[in-house]
């Protein structure tokens, strides 16, 4: 039987479909294939020991060291024992006048007793407002007394972010005045996309823009409590003295950074335009309703200080290209833990063998195989152990922010933060991957070593914003973070139900010593996996890009 021409059109259509698919896979598979890892690589990757792993997570978590807290005598120790192990393997000191460190002065900022606020409507008496119940504030890292008087408005979630097609603040006069916001973002937005924009900092960042001199973050739900800071708040002081990286304070122009409950949020509404029913309504529909509030705002407070120095462990691989040299790769991880706090079950001492102990001798043992290396990677590499993570990135926002070398030149960082090595390592997460020409190096290197690549199983944990890959990316450097996924070897792929059970007993708590759950050939893999991306990126004559579009690509660095 002849064929009808149109048929025939269709028959070519798709066998000329067919050969492009079989072209494209064909493609794929040469580009997979063309992944090699040398043979002096492997043979370095093969030494790796897991026993040498779990001497640095003995030393490191042992009662001795007190919990690593910044400030005290066992980070000290800690420094000190990451400053020899880095020596021991060759790299050279890269942090500040030839040392190994970089200083980091921590200042923790605490509301002292009297703080008042008052909002005095147009008409009528402002009610009485009761500090740690009605209203609280947020210490002023660089003011030790605060005295606001300013009109309110109310600007939704606090967003503007006009490329994503929303803005909490257009046709918004916030210029002098206290931004009320809540907390949230539109449904429109990725997790990551909106866990930057409900970040606090992002917040005041954004208020501090349009012209603001404080901002109130008010709670939506009735019976919820005022959480106030009684041990006070972190930030890191530069070489001036002056405020280099916080979490709660942004500029100088933002003043004040407060809270307020449910019932005193009612009370701001009074007399405005629209109600807070309605103005809520709207927002989780993805619709803006700022608008000027009738109060005017009246705040005192006072701030107190302690300040500590602290350090980042920086060393430094020399790469091998006369050019490429110059341009860095970080292995980064946090050095400090909880020190000595609220008792359980007894014990008070918080020795952080998992978090993250674990995490640094992961980056030592990278830097191990790094020295085996008679051909070092083109790139230099940067093992960075530092500061401060549990108190809000402190370490890594300071030295992301002014590395110990150019920060141009540094191309991308890979982060290794309680890697949680308690069950073999089958499949990991690549926490940022997603963002960036990173995720290659990700798929060659797990694919060597015969990892799956999953999408994160624990998305409401907000695992990227929360460990100091996060620093990098506000600076606009490519970074990711590598986490166990979900793959067991009993086939039922559920490990992150284990690693939920786990973090229930161990996760922060004095538990998470030696004696807890540790799976030390997990660790030789997990090493082996981020020594392979990062040697992949020390190699490449082509820098680490954004995706095209990104969200964190397009962003302004803070």
């Amino acid at each position: 039987m002849p064929i009808k021409k149109n048929s025939a059109m269709k028959i070519n259509a798709l066998a000329a479909l067919v050969s492009g698919v079989l072209a494209t896979q064909a493609a794929l598979a040469q580009t997979q294939s063309a992944f090699t890892v040398p043979q002096p690589v492997e043979q370095a990757l093969a030494q790796v020991q897991p026993n040498d792993i779990k001497a640095h997570i003995q030393y490191l978590a042992d009662d001795k060291l007190q919990g690593r807290l910044p400030g005290t005598p066992g980070y000290q120790m800690a420094v000190d024992y990451v400053t020899e192990q880095l020596k021991k393997l060759g790299a050279q000191p890269a942090g500040e006048k030839g040392t190994y460190v970089q200083k980091v002065r921590l200042r923790r900022a605490f509301t002292a007793p009297g703080a008042t606020l008052s909002v005095q409507a147009k008409q009528g008496q402002a009610p009485a407002l009761t500090y740690g119940q009605d209203f609280m504030f947020y210490p002023n890292p660089e003011e030790t007394q605060v005295s606001v008087q300013a009109p309110l408005v109310f600007a939704g979630y606090g967003i503007s972010t006009p490329e994503l097609g929303y803005d909490d603040y257009a046709g918004l006069d916030a210029k002098g005045k206290v931004v009320v916001i809540v907390r949230g973002a539109p449904k429109k937005f990725s997790s990551t996309v909106a866990l930057y924009n409900e970040d606090l900092l992002t917040i005041m960042q954004t208020a501090a823009r349009h012209g603001a001199v404080g901002v109130m973050v008010a709670s939506t739900k009735p019976n919820v409590r005022l959480v106030t800071q009684p041990k006070g708040v972190i930030s890191v002081l530069g070489p001036n003295g002056k405020v280099a990286v916080s979490r709660s304070f942004a500029t100088k122009q933002i003043r004040m950074l407060g809270a307020v409950n449910a019932a005193t949020l009612q009370n701001l509404f009074v007399g405005a335009a629209a109600d807070t029913g309605r103005v809520l309504a709207s927002l989780r529909t993805d619709k803006p309703m700022s608008q000027p509030l009738a109060g005017n705002l009246t705040a005192q407070f006072r701030s107190t200080y302690k300040d500590v120095d602290s350090y980042n462990v920086v060393g430094k691989i020399p790469g091998s290209d006369p050019k490429l040299k110059d341009e860095y790769v970080v292995h980064s991880a946090h050095l400090d833990h909880l020190g000595i706090s609220t008792p359980v079950e007894g014990d008070s001492l918080y020795n952080g063998a998992h978090d993250n102990a674990s995490g640094v001798a992961s980056v030592l043992e990278i830097g191990k195989v790094y020295s085996r290396l008679k051909e070092k990677p083109k790139r230099s590499v940067l093992l960075v152990l530092v500061t401060g993570e549990e108190m809000g990135l402190m370490g890594s926002g300071y030295f992301a922010k002014y590395p110990t070398v150019p920060k141009a030149q540094i191309v991308a960082d890979v982060n290794t933060d309680m890697p949680t090595i308690i069950a073999p390592l089958l499949s990991v997460v690549a926490l940022g991957g997603e963002n960036s020409s990173l995720q290659t190096q990700v798929t060659n290197a797990a694919g060597h070593l015969g990892l799956t690549v999953e999408p994160d199983p624990e998305p409401d944990q907000n695992r990227f914003i929360r460990s100091d890959q996060y620093s990098f990316v506000a600076q606009g450097i490519p970074a990711l973070h590598i986490k166990y996924g979900n793959k067991t070897p009993d086939g039922q792929n559920n490990l992150s139900q284990t690693v939920q059970q786990w973090r229930a007993k161990y996760y922060h708590k004095p538990q998470d010593d030696i004696n807890g759950m540790f799976d030390f050939e997990a660790g030789k893999k997990y090493v082996q996996l981020n020594f392979l991306i990062g040697y992949q990126i020390a190699q490449n004559p082509v820098r680490p890009t954004w995706n095209p579009g990104n969200f964190f690509g397009q962003k302004k660095v803070q």
